[in-house]
């Protein structure tokens, strides 16, 4: 070896140990903690969330049906993207039943994620583990704990679908107080949550509910003959991400057997909230699972189930939003009204008290 060859390969070695001496500037991650409160403090990047999620290898939910809001199509895309498989106990379960299920389930087989109503979110605020997602500054204050309890994931707008065979196109409430129409809600407002928003949604004048005006008004369709139970109605109250799917159905159809409206003056608005349990069984699952459902992906998927999903304004802002399932939804006439916690309170005590007495 020349002394001028042996001068550069001692000068390159001399680089290679610089090299690996210098001092890191890596960041350093945290420790994995599957409880923590959010993506950042608890793992620190999505991998290592998605990664504790895999090792778990399974998540329970309750209360979600398949064919809600496309939920189906949600499940088994997260499974696909993570390889979590997904349980679910009592589809059918209602909100109040979610919370009975989880207080008696055994240690180790309690759901992990809820989906409920706001009301009986706010009421079990003390069961649930704080998490904010990444996409938490998207989601309307309005429609979230801002501890990140609990916080919106999909919602829609009471509605009115009819069968434009039968019935001229109703543009309000009002309308169909009008002879042909034949009324119906989606249940007992004592005991079924749409039921009950129906109710509300007929009582509100200038963007103000009275349990009152909607039980008058109810009580007009009784005495009439016009309050039907639906299998003989033409119209339903319901919410639009239920009446606007039957609606899609017949839309090619010479003659459309079903049609949906939101009516003027009576915009009331709903979601349905995500929230943890404080005793997931698989906790780094549940974390992964939000963070998928706020994901422009899944808010889609919602939307394609005619649900308006939670961030739906800053995707829509960002270009994201799928703007030909939001097509398909009924546009909204006017600013929407959210009931608070004290009105919804209200409104069930005096509907409690006087409803059975009126619809007799």
């Amino acid at each position: 070896m020349t002394r001028r060859r042996f001068a550069a390969v001692a000068l390159l070695a001399a680089a290679v140990a610089g090299c690996s001496s210098a001092p890191t500037t890596e960041k350093k991650l945290p420790p994995v903690n599957p409880r923590a409160a959010s993506l950042a403090e608890g793992f620190g990047t999505m991998d290592r969330l998605v990664e504790t999620a895999r090792r778990e290898g399974s998540l329970t939910l309750v209360g979600v049906p398949r064919d809600w809001v496309n939920y189906g199509a949600v499940m088994d895309r997260f499974s696909g993207e993570y390889g979590v498989r997904v349980n679910v106990v009592e589809p059918g379960a209602s909100s109040q039943r979610e919370i009975d299920i989880a207080r008696s389930a055994p240690a180790g087989q309690a759901p992990d994620v809820f989906d409920l109503g706001m009301d009986v979110a706010i009421a079990n605020t003390q069961r649930f583990a704080p998490y904010k997602v990444a996409a938490w500054q998207d989601i309307p204050d309005a429609v979230k704990d801002l501890k990140g309890h609990w916080y919106a994931g999909y919602g829609g707008y009471m509605s009115i679908g009819y069968d434009p065979r039968k019935v001229p196109a109703p543009k309000s409430f009002a309308d169909l107080l009008r002879p042909g129409y034949a009324v119906a809600l989606p249940g007992d407002p004592l005991r079924t949550a749409a039921a009950f928003n129906g109710v509300m949604a007929a009582s509100l004048q200038g963007g103000r509910p009275e349990a009152k005006r909607g039980l008058e008004f109810f009580g007009t369709l009784k005495r009439s003959g016009a309050f039907r139970a639906p299998s003989q109605a033409n119209t339903l109250v319901d919410w639009d991400y239920v009446n606007a799917p039957k609606a899609a159905e017949s839309a090619g159809d010479d003659k459309p057997a079903w049609k949906v409206v939101i009516p003027s003056g009576a915009v009331l608005a709903s979601y349905y909230v995500q929230a943890i349990s404080k005793k997931a069984p698989h906790p780094a699952a549940a974390r992964l699972w939000q963070e998928f459902l706020y994901g422009d992906e899944a808010q889609n998927l919602f939307l394609k189930g005619f649900a308006r999903p939670a961030r739906w304004e800053a995707m829509e802002m960002n270009g994201k939003l799928d703007r030909q399932a939001a097509a398909k939804l009924p546009p909204v006439p006017g600013a929407p009204v959210l009931l608070t916690v004290p009105q919804t309170d209200e409104a069930k005590t005096f509907l409690k008290a006087n409803w059975a007495k009126v619809m007799k």
